[in-house]
């Protein structure tokens, strides 16, 4: 279950396509505060993906970083067409990917991310 944190429909579209055709169940969230209501009724997201400008009182750096607080379970992708990280930006276990993400970077990423939480919910090795 992948949670899509995304303001422009056409982008949220577009990424919604890429994920599904990937066989990844996905929820959509125009905003942190919408994202967060949906962090606390599906404990089966594995992945947020969000982007860094949205409308609201928060950003996606932010965002990341509460929601690595609150559950540190989850991988976070953060996506930007507009802003980079700067030094301290991004929350630790957290990646980076600068739009446009192609299709095929956007679902390894995902990928590497639900494997390395399952690993540590396994007790294994993120790379093993």
């Amino acid at each position: 279950m992948i949670l899509l944190v995304e303001d422009e429909p056409l982008v949220r579209l577009t990424h919604v396509d890429i994920l599904r055709e990937s066989d990844y169940w996905v929820l959509e969230a125009e905003n942190a505060d919408e994202a967060f209501e949906i962090l606390k009724q599906r404990p089966d997201v594995k992945v947020v993906l969000t982007d860094v400008d949205m409308p609201g009182s928060l950003d996606g750096f932010e965002f990341a970083r509460l929601v690595r607080q609150g559950w540190p379970e989850v991988g976070v992708l953060v996506i930007s067409g507009k802003t980079a990280p700067g030094p301290g930006d991004l929350p630790p276990q957290t990646v980076f990917a600068p739009k446009p993400v192609p299709p095929a970077a956007l679902v390894e990423q995902i990928e590497r991310m639900i494997d390395r939480a399952e690993a540590q919910l396994s007790g294994e090795s993120p790379d093993t």
